[in-house]
């Protein structure tokens, strides 16, 4: 048996280190080559470190949210052979691999110090899952399942198997010196079948579980707690009728070209809001709140904040007073997958002037939205819903929608962001009026 050491591989051209966020092993497991170790955040992407060999950890080189400079080593495995790591603590090369493994200087105690090893015994070799030949059962020791913390003794070749089958060695008695379990004590315990304790009722539960907080949930709060205590926010909330709105919209997509994709609210609520700010250009800027400057821009990118499976992105569509409805639902559909892959670049993911903030169905009757610091205005939708409306003689029912909206109350009064509102809602109610220029 020897040691492999695997040191963290460049992960991006320019990137110099990378915080850990994710460990997908802990020691004592066993792992496959090509197995997901790891994976580590730069300001670009999040990347998987991939195991270069079989083996089992023995040791990990930092904890959840630290940083870790490119070569530096972040697993040490126990591998068959000589591994690449010398007895004198010197380093053997490594065969080239994606995340190319290097030599970490080992630890040891001093010879003479040492207590002598026990005589280990003969591992048994590996067998094929086949189930044991009935009357050939072994001797079971009582004592199993074992309890919560009690490792059970085991033949890395024997763990492995376990692992891979989904068993839960806890629960496998061992007919071995000390409950050591065999192959034979497995086989044994997939002919007859784990027979769990069933739970006996209700029970209080006391323990508390620490979650650090690393990766993008840290560029969040840390967003999020600049904006809220540097902006003082005053939110709009107004009601939208989308009747016409929506009957517009399934008229479009029925009619579409092929090579046009669908038109969901959003599109013409981008565009909605290039027309509202082209009366209102002080809505499409960014406050420099240290330096006392407005940075008004004539280019409109609107930023769509989106959810992703590791969190909240905010992909932005540049340049939206330049497209036309489809291109912005081309565009917007574009950045949401890259989002949700997370492929989408440095570059995608930065330069908004205005955000949009959408839960869609989940959407609530009104929200309070946080500020995209430091633009001045977001604009948040709302669910929509069939609501009774009364008309002046009968109550009929309409498709309603809530516009919840923030300004930074420092450079936006209270009137300039209701006429904003009011300019989005009159469009929208109206909006035939978006295709006029």
């Amino acid at each position: 048996m020897g040691e492999y050491v695997i040191k963290l591989p460049d992960v991006g051209e320019g990137v110099a280190e990378a915080e850990l966020v994710e460990w997908h092993v802990k020691i004592g497991d066993l792992v496959r080559e090509d197995a997901v170790l790891a994976a580590v955040m730069t300001d670009k992407a999040t990347v998987e470190i991939p195991s270069p060999v079989d083996g089992e950890i023995l040791w990990l080189g930092a904890e959840i949210g630290d940083t870790v400079a490119i070569g530096s080593p972040i697993v040490r495995l126990k591998v068959a052979g000589e591994g690449n790591v010398k007895a004198d603590g010197g380093a053997k090369a490594a065969p080239k691999t994606e995340a190319r493994a290097e030599p970490a200087e080992a630890k040891s105690e001093p010879a003479s110090n040492a207590p002598k090893a026990a005589p280990k015994p003969a591992q048994v070799p590996a067998q094929p899952s086949v189930p044991a030949p009935k009357g050939t059962r072994p001797a079971f020791v009582t004592g199993a399942p074992r309890p919560e913390g009690e490792k059970p003794l085991a033949s890395p070749a024997v763990r492995l198997r376990a692992k891979e089958a989904g068993i839960d060695l806890r629960q496998v008695a061992g007919s071995g010196p000390a409950g050591r379990i065999s192959h034979e004590d497995l086989d044994a315990f997939l002919a007859r079948g784990p027979q769990l304790a069933r739970p006996t009722g209700l029970a209080p539960k006391d323990g508390v579980e620490d979650i650090k907080v690393v990766g993008l949930r840290r560029k969040i709060a840390e967003k999020m707690a600049l904006a809220k205590s540097r902006i003082p926010h005053i939110t709009y909330v107004e009601e939208i009728d989308v009747t016409a709105l929506e009957e517009l919209r399934a008229m479009l997509n029925k009619e579409k070209r092929t090579d046009r994709p669908k038109l969901t609210l959003l599109p013409f609520l981008m565009r909605a809001m290039v027309k509202a700010i082209a009366d209102q250009p002080n809505l499409n800027a960014l406050f420099d709140d240290e330096a006392g400057i407005i940075h008004q821009h004539e280019g409109i990118h609107i930023g769509i904040a989106a959810q992703t499976p590791t969190g909240l992105v905010v992909p932005v569509v540049k340049h939206a007073e330049a497209r036309d409805l489809w291109d912005c639902a081309a565009e917007v559909n574009r950045l949401a997958e890259a989002a949700k892959s997370g492929t989408a670049s440095r570059d995608e993911l930065s330069g908004s002037t205005i955000t949009i903030t959408s839960l869609g169905a989940m959407g609530g009757v009104a929200t309070t939205p946080v500020i995209n610091y430091p633009e001045v205005a977001i604009v948040g939708v709302n669910k929509m819903m069939v609501r009774p409306v009364w008309d002046g003689t009968q109550f009929i029912p309409r498709k309603m929608m809530n516009l919840s909206s923030s300004f930074d109350h420092r450079v936006i009064d209270g009137w300039d962001a209701a006429v904003f509102v009011q300019r989005i809602k009159a469009l929208l109610e109206t909006p035939a009026m978006i295709f006029v220029d």
